[in-house]
């Protein structure tokens, strides 16, 4: 039976479980990772709360403390005889971060090990290998399909806050545009002079987002921009209830960061999709602190059976960013035949 290790955000090991259907083998609250036993096929776009999906090989424990290297070497399997890369992590808790300089000094260690043996080559299309350190005297070992996981050590993208920007949400808006999006498909779709409307926009930086890849911004909320963006020529702001603004025409984005109920979000978001108002829409859903996978679950659920009675082909993805709290930012764009 396949065994997981799998990375979230602490406070979410539960959630992280549940969506995979698997089996728990370790799911401490507020440890950051969980593993899991027994469910094949698992497909990271699909996991909303796994900031990372590793295949789990092998557990190193008691590693002692002056030769951490010999028994971690000894443990890695024959199997992939290479790695494209490999990635020494910790959990994203405050003791995680202890480990941090640890895992610097023993890097180019284990790289140069795995070197000579000709098992660390430069090719992105092989496995990766990740050795994770849940604390000093532990190892999990395990490998990840580059294809089938996060890009980045840990799951984390993080994104350096523009000075310019209102809001430190920007960093939402800016993560879900790297995740979701393809370098061809962020060439394509953010366009300067492209229509977008921001729902829930105060203070401003999902709409600070927006107008610095060029787009013309309607914000709607009946709070007050601050920053470049209030005045900005770009944006026309309206102090209204982003519930009840429609368009007059089709626009090329639809953003929207409201605090409301995960079930009335997703009806307003399938709303405009189904009427044609906006072609793509990025959106985040406020989670209840119980059954949120059930949340998630029934908001995703219903975009998809509006969009699937009207026969519309569409690509639906959902993700708890790093930068995301309590909450899921989903991503949904109806494609062309």
């Amino acid at each position: 039976m396949p065994r997981w290790l799998l990375y979230c955000r602490p406070g979410f090991e539960r959630d992280c479980v549940e969506e995979t259907r698997a089996k728990p083998l370790e799911n401490n609250a507020d440890s950051g990772f969980v593993t899991v036993q027994g469910k094949p096929g698992l497909q990271f776009s699909n996991l909303a709360f796994t900031r990372q999906l590793v295949s789990l090989r092998a557990e190193v424990s008691n590693l002692p403390d002056r030769d951490r290297l010999t028994p971690i070497l000894a443990s890695i399997p024959e199997s992939p005889e290479r790695f494209g890369t490999v990635w020494l992590e910790t959990p994203d808790t405050n003791d995680g971060k202890t480990l941090s300089s640890f895992t610097r000094r023993f890097q180019p260690l284990l790289e140069e090990k795995l070197k000579s043996a000709d098992r660390l080559v430069d090719d992105p299309d092989l496995p990766r290998l990740h050795i994770f350190f849940p604390d000093k005297q532990r190892a999990l070992i395990g490998t990840s399909d580059p294809h089938n996981s996060a890009q980045s050590p840990m799951g984390i993208l993080r994104m350096k806050m523009p000075p310019e920007a209102p809001s430190r949400s920007t960093l939402k808006l800016a993560e879900a545009f790297e995740l979701f999006l393809s370098e061809q498909e962020k060439s394509q779709w953010l366009k300067s002079g492209m229509q977008a409307v921001d729902l829930g926009a105060a203070p401003g930086g999902w709409t600070w987002q927006l107008v610095h890849y060029g787009m013309k911004v309607v914000a709607v909320d009946n709070g007050p921009l601050k920053g470049d963006v209030a005045g900005h020529p770009a944006v026309r702001h309206l102090r209204e209830d982003g519930f009840r603004y429609r368009p007059r025409h089709a626009v090329d984005w639809l953003v929207c960061d409201m605090v409301e109920k995960p079930s009335r979000v997703a009806a307003l978001i399938a709303e405009w999709l189904e009427r044609g108002l906006t072609q793509r829409a990025i959106f985040n859903l406020k989670l209840p602190m119980k059954k949120r996978v059930d949340a998630l679950t029934e908001a995703l659920d219903f975009i998809k059976e509006i969009l699937d009675k009207k026969g519309y082909k569409y690509r639906l993805q959902a993700k708890q960013l790093y930068h995301d709290r309590e909450e899921v930012t989903v991503f949904v764009t109806r494609i062309k035949r």
